[in-house]
């Protein structure tokens, strides 16, 4: 299908916005970032920052019910940007909806700290949650982990990793595979707001320790074994139809599918990656939450 008319307008709007990734340093797209207009912020009834071990985070409560089931999200932005801030809509918006807390982690970015650090921080940050889960009036028995794009692929390895028993895993638009060797990445390597190329930047400060490469399980979770992926709990992978990362997110569903997980798999046709965090400007962004949080909320009350 055809770009759909609120995202073609949306990439309009983006295209004059900065030089490309690979064209800037991290500090200038970060800037960048941070700069843009975040809109009215969704009330909630709790926002508070916690020090996770050395990493901020955030703690989203919709309610003031005690043993809520909380969702450790990591967020998105190729390893090298991003922030609590910069997916707090999102965080807020998963809470509400889904009537349950979200746990925010503002894990080490690269290149100034190169994987494993905020693997290791994510996987620090889940086993955190879960030995302090009462304490922020969650059960720990109803974790569940989730994440989009870099954050999506953060989640997928720790779910493979397996530190902390899970209910649920939400991959929004993962990068699951770094050789970035897919159908989608030739058919959509332009003009739809994320590139080919600016993931290979992106790739290229994540692995610029030389720690890992892209064909590690733990960079490239669709190289996992079956093992690994079997023992996956419940899991929503949504992707969009004019996306780089398409393919990897929809090979990564039917793996998890064929090997006995439960799985739920939903693109969206004519949209683009990144859609997700806009819901003030995207009718299939708040389908897509809403979706997200239905699927959230059954597990976590099962």
């Amino acid at each position: 299908m055809p770009l759909h008319p609120q995202a073609a307008l949306m990439l309009e709007l983006m295209a004059g916005i900065g030089k490309p990734f690979e064209e800037s340093t991290p500090d200038e797209v970060r800037s960048m970032s941070a700069s843009r207009d975040r809109g009215q912020a969704e009330p909630m009834h709790e926002v508070r920052n916690i020090d996770v071990d050395g990493v901020p985070a955030r703690l989203y409560r919709p309610n003031a019910r005690e043993g809520l089931g909380l969702l450790v999200f990591l967020h998105g932005g190729g390893w090298v940007i991003g922030d609590l801030d910069s997916h707090d809509n999102v965080c807020r918006s998963l809470a509400n909806r889904s009537g349950h807390a979200v746990l925010s982690i503002g894990y080490r970015l690269a290149p100034e700290h190169p994987f494993p650090a905020g693997l290791t921080d994510s996987i620090n940050a889940t086993r955190w949650a879960r030995a302090n889960a009462a304490s922020l009036g969650c059960d720990p028995d109803r974790l569940a982990i989730g994440g989009d794009s870099a954050g999506g692929n953060l989640a997928a390895v720790i779910t493979q990793l397996a530190p902390v028993p899970l209910r649920f895993q939400l991959l929004v638009y993962p990068a699951t595979d770094g050789r970035r060797g897919s159908q989608s990445h030739i058919d959509n390597g332009e003009g739809y707001f994320l590139t080919t190329a600016a993931m290979k930047w992106f790739s290229d400060h994540y692995l610029s320790g030389e720690a890992g490469t892209d064909t590690d399980p733990r960079v490239s979770p669709l190289l996992g074994d079956d093992a690994a992926l079997r023992n996956s709990p419940p899991t929503l992978v949504i992707t969009a139809e004019f996306d780089p990362l398409r393919d990897e997110g929809d090979e990564y569903a039917a793996r998890l599918a064929a090997l006995g997980v439960a799985t739920s798999h939903v693109r969206f046709g004519g949209m683009f990656h990144g859609f997700f965090s806009m819901p003030e400007f995207l009718d299939d962004a708040r389908s897509a939450h809403a979706l997200a949080a239905q699927a959230l909320k059954t597990a976590l009350e099962r």
